[in-house]
């Protein structure tokens, strides 16, 4: 019996601005291992004090994400998003404000906050006459130390304040992170920023820090984009007299060209690998050898082998690169471990226009099997197993002319019709004596033979076997496929 491990919690903190992308899988997933292979707890809180562009949508869209890969949570939001779950909460950010004004109250009372009344045009102002005179851009803190009658005075004039962290000028700030290792900030490159925004929503340095302490996070495993923001955090921390969980910063994830993973190098949304055809776990393979590996570059896992093997200490410093090609590839590895009656379940719904429901399940399975080898996405199964399935298939034009309008492919479609009629039984070895026995009487090589069959009952030169093919049509489905196909070439040759 597993023991839990409450010293250890983790959380993912989407934002939810748009859809669950690739990168934020990426760290959902880290936390989770982390959290499953130390049998400690793993959050999901949503942070959307982006009061313009956060959605609800996109909170639905982060769940679904979440509930497809299989990553599931132990505090946070109910899958439906309509209650929670866990001691912690509220876990979406803006219901949680009080929190945020009690920290910022504490800081002010401390010195270590003050409001500043500077609207935003003054800041860039300020941040570009900074880069002019060669400096680093930014707020140069002339709120700071207002007297109590000046800031009475711009209250007078009607301007809104921010609240902003008073930032030590001197000194470093220094923190071991899990991945990276030591690593050493200057205080006097950090700004005086903001923490509280004039509508009393709290800014994403402040309310990270505010929450993650509140709910006893243990450790913030994060992209290296939030580098950089971890030293303003760490202050933050030691203002509020709070100890700072462990740091460990991923490694980003880029492009096959080498820059910042985008949508133009493929699908970048989680949800559209689901479209796609995608399983679920293949995804999670995939995106845990993003940054991690084992000592023996091992590449396929199943779950609990990531769970037992995971550790920070194996993740990488130098980025790693997203690879479309080798995401196929292990898809179509795992459909091929994976039991025909599974796939064929879990390929339905990519059946957008045909009643596949109404074919018998081991028919529709049978199908499957037939096409396994060629199947490298879910998506792929309809199209492969179509003509299969359904006697409405089409005749590739290629095929008609380079195989059914040959010389002497008429007369073989003729002759075949008349001995497979007579066939019992129709099996597969019997459906290939028959083929070759036919191929010797007319002194042509099999392939005379072979190639205008499979085109008659398929419409195409590619697909399964084609003894397993005809045998699964049945003789009545067979000959009225080679008729048809007679029918195309303007009737029976004599």
């Amino acid at each position: 019996m597993s023991v839990s491990n409450p010293s250890i919690r983790v959380r993912f903190a989407p934002s939810p601005t748009g859809y669950l992308h690739i990168g934020g899988a990426r760290t959902a997933l880290f936390n989770w291992l982390f959290a499953r292979h130390h049998k400690g707890t793993f959050i999901l809180r949503i942070e959307d004090t982006d009061e313009v562009r956060s959605t609800d949508e996109s909170v639905s869209g982060i769940l679904e994400s979440m509930k497809w890969l299989g990553l599931d949570w132990d505090e946070g939001p109910t899958a439906d998003g309509k209650s929670t779950i866990g001691n912690f909460g509220p876990y979406f950010q803006m219901q949680r404000l009080d929190k945020y004004q009690a920290a910022c109250e504490d800081l002010i009372k401390k010195g270590m906050a003050y409001p500043c009344y500077c609207t935003p045009e003054e800041v860039e102002k300020m941040r570009e006459l900074a880069m002019l005179a060669k400096r680093p851009p930014k707020y140069d803190g002339r709120c700071r130390s207002l007297s109590v009658e000046e800031r009475q005075l711009k209250e007078a004039e009607g301007r809104k304040k921010s609240i902003r962290f008073r930032t030590p000028h001197a000194g470093n700030t220094r923190f071991a992170d899990l991945v990276r290792g030591g690593l050493d900030f200057e205080n006097v490159l950090l700004e005086d920023f903001v923490i509280l925004k004039t509508s009393g929503v709290p800014t994403y340095n402040f309310a990270c820090v505010v929450d993650d302490h509140l709910m006893a996070i243990s450790h913030v495993i994060r992209g290296d984009d939030h580098l950089s923001n971890t030293p303003r955090q760490i202050l933050v921390y030691e203002a509020l007299s709070w100890a700072p969980p462990a740091f460990a910063h991923l490694a980003m994830i880029l492009g096959s060209d080498g820059s910042r993973l985008s949508k133009r190098h493929g699908a970048t949304s989680v949800m559209e690998y689901r479209d796609l055809g995608y399983l679920p776990e293949v995804v999670l393979n995939y995106l845990a050898l993003l940054g991690w590996g084992t000592e023996d570059s091992q590449q396929l896992f199943t779950q609990a082998e990531m769970i037992e093997k995971f550790s920070l200490e194996r993740c990488g410093k130098s980025p790693a690169t997203f690879d479309p090609a080798k995401l196929l590839w292990m898809n179509g590895e795992y459909i091929r471990k994976t039991p025909p009656a599974q796939l064929a379940t879990l390929a339905k719904p990519f059946f957008k226009d045909k009643p596949i429901d109404a074919i018998p399940a081991k028919t529709y399975e049978l199908a499957v099997t037939l096409e396994l080898e060629k199947v490298k996405l879910l998506t792929d199964v309809p199209r492969l197993t179509d003509f299969l399935l359904w006697d409405e298939y089409e005749y590739r034009e290629e095929a008609v002319t380079k195989v059914l309008r040959a010389e002497g492919a008429a007369g073989i479609l003729d002759e075949l019709a008349k001995r497979l009629a007579v066939l019992n039984p129709f099996d597969l070895a019997g459906i290939e004596a028959l083929c070759k026995a036919l191929a010797k009487d007319k002194g042509v090589k099999n392939g005379a033979i072979f190639h205008p069959l499979r085109v008659a009952v398929s419409g195409r030169t590619e697909g399964p076997s084609l003894w397993h093919m005809v045998e699964f049509l049945g003789k009545e489905r067979t000959l009225e496929r080679i008729q048809r196909a007679q029918k195309l070439l303007g009737g029976i040759h004599v």
